[in-house]
């Protein structure tokens, strides 16, 4: 957790109260959020105010790195994926490609370019194409092993390029770790963890 950083707040519940309004949950991972700020929400570029703060279901004016909080933007059309980052402080953006490294954990089969599992990215769900596999790397030292292999199975580790169904946020890992790894998952239970990944196309 680091409040130094620019604001990172993912999206986990949106609850709609009568006479209050729509309300978002989510844990700050970076940054400070404050009432009266301008915020935007990645992946879908739309811009609000902070209206209202809780911190523990408490009132308050901020909140900080590793605090839940809830909050109200003057907009109802917020979901749990997106992500709140400060207008004015390197706001995310959508992205519409990114190049990962990614170890296969379990898998019975042969994974080939065009899988297209579902990706668990904080708090966001979106299924994901292996469009193209890079390359094979060695587990340990990141060195590469074969060029364009055709497939991959259960153990081995590989660059990849990867293109979202929908838009969402990814970043880079050594920038941002919480939005620089993911799970994978598909009927017969693939894992996969993204390590770090190279700057993502962006729209």
């Amino acid at each position: 957790m680091d409040i130094s950083k620019p604001l990172r707040l993912p999206i986990k519940d949106v609850y709609k109260i009568g006479g209050i309004g729509t309300v978002s949950v989510g844990r700050v991972e970076m940054g400070v959020i404050k009432t009266g700020m301008s915020i935007t929400f990645g992946p879908i570029r739309l811009t609000s105010n902070v209206m209202s703060l809780k911190v523990d279901l408490e009132p308050a004016t901020e909140g900080i790195a590793g605090q839940t909080v809830g909050f109200i933007v003057n907009n109802d059309d917020l979901k749990p994926g997106y992500v709140a980052s400060n207008i004015e402080d390197d706001p995310t953006k959508e992205i519409v490609s990114f190049t990962s490294q990614v170890f296969i954990l379990n898998h019975p089969s042969e994974i080939r370019n065009g899988y297209t599992p579902i990706v668990h990215c904080h708090t966001a769900k979106v299924a994901v194409e292996f469009a193209h596999i890079l390359c094979k790397i060695d587990r340990e030292s990141g060195l590469v092993l074969e060029d364009e292999p055709r497939c991959l199975k259960k153990g081995d580790a590989a660059m990849i390029k990867m293109i979202p169904k929908k838009p969402m946020v990814v970043e880079s890992f050594s920038e941002y770790p919480s939005f620089g790894r993911f799970m994978a998952r598909d009927m017969v239970s693939l894992r996969v963890l993204r390590r770090r990944n190279e700057v993502p196309a962006s729209k």
